[in-house]
């Protein structure tokens, strides 16, 4: 397994130098039989952009945050940015993919995509298991966008957002079905603007006091609202984006643990070790071993 040593950080590879999809906001590409670009293959990395693909066909297996899928037929994959992916076998795919960035989602008739589920990915997961109907949508969907893709001209941008929006509103609705998100229905303005805060600031923020300082609101408001709007405290919040990042670096990187701890904010390493396995119920040196074993 290919890790990152420590002197490096894990390569992020934007949209528009993607050697398969490169584009400046948007991108889409219809593929049969082919393999992994070699710059990707093996190599720990994070993109910075939105890439969805729907796979007719295929069987190699990839990493997303330390999870193994093998690709399978009639299934939508979704990536995002900061997720950790490794590409392991250089095996053919069918199928088509969609590629944006954050500056594509922020355009004033794109601003509604970003708050739906299958691009918010609450649940941190990875893929949506398509039943025939779903198939025969998606498919047309695609072909209507790719038609529209390949023929610039005054309307493209226009109908390319019209059918995306379709799409990825139907794929929200199966991400729902499929992993029984617990938020609720009503605004959600605190809990999106939360999450936000805390991707931002979770290496050096850790208090909900202070989360709530930053979001100008009481830290009694704050944790009622979080709680009923997410079925979490929000204390849990901050918890689980610290383990997740720590997962992540255990598992891709050679930083020891008093690196890995440092970077999150702790300045003891036991400190860190005892709340990772508060957290986890191994300590960070287990779990490194037991998924670099289970890797192999």
């Amino acid at each position: 397994m290919n890790t990152i040593k420590i002197d490096q950080d894990v390569p992020v590879f934007s949209l528009e130098h993607d050697p398969v999809l490169p584009g400046k906001l948007f991108s889409m590409r219809h593929f049969e039989g082919m393999r992994p670009h070699e710059s990707e293959l093996l190599v720990p990395h994070r993109k910075d952009y939105y890439l969805l693909v729907f796979a007719r066909r295929g069987d190699s297996r990839h990493w997303v945050d330390m999870t193994p899928y093998v690709t399978t037929e009639n299934t939508f994959y979704f990536f995002g940015p900061n997720q950790v992916i490794v590409k392991e076998e250089p095996k053919c795919m069918w199928g088509t993919a969609i590629a944006f960035d954050r500056e594509f989602l922020a355009l004033h008739d794109n601003a509604s995509m970003a708050h739906l589920p299958v691009i918010r990915n609450e649940q941190n997961t990875h893929e949506l298991k398509l039943a025939q109907a779903d198939v025969t949508f998606v498919e047309d969907m695609l072909a209507k966008m790719q038609k529209e893709f390949m023929q610039p001209g005054e309307w493209q941008q226009k109908m390319i957002t019209a059918s995306l929006t379709l799409l990825l509103t139907y794929l929200s609705r199966l991400y729902d079905e499929q992993y029984k998100s617990i938020t609720s229905p009503n605004d959600k303005s605190l809990l999106k603007k939360y999450q936000a805060a805390i991707e931002e600031n979770f290496r050096k923020i850790h208090q909900v006091s202070e989360y709530a300082a930053l979001l100008s609101v009481s830290p009694g408001h704050l944790r009622d609202v979080i709680k009923s709007q997410s079925g979490k405290s929000a204390i849990v919040h901050i918890q689980e984006r610290m383990v997740l990042e720590a997962r992540r670096m255990l598992f891709h990187t050679e930083y020891s643990l008093k690196e890995i701890g440092f970077d999150l904010g702790f300045s003891d390493a036991s400190y860190f070790s005892r709340f990772f396995k508060r957290e986890t119920g191994v300590t960070p040196a287990e779990y490194r071993a037991l998924t670099r074993e289970m890797y192999q």
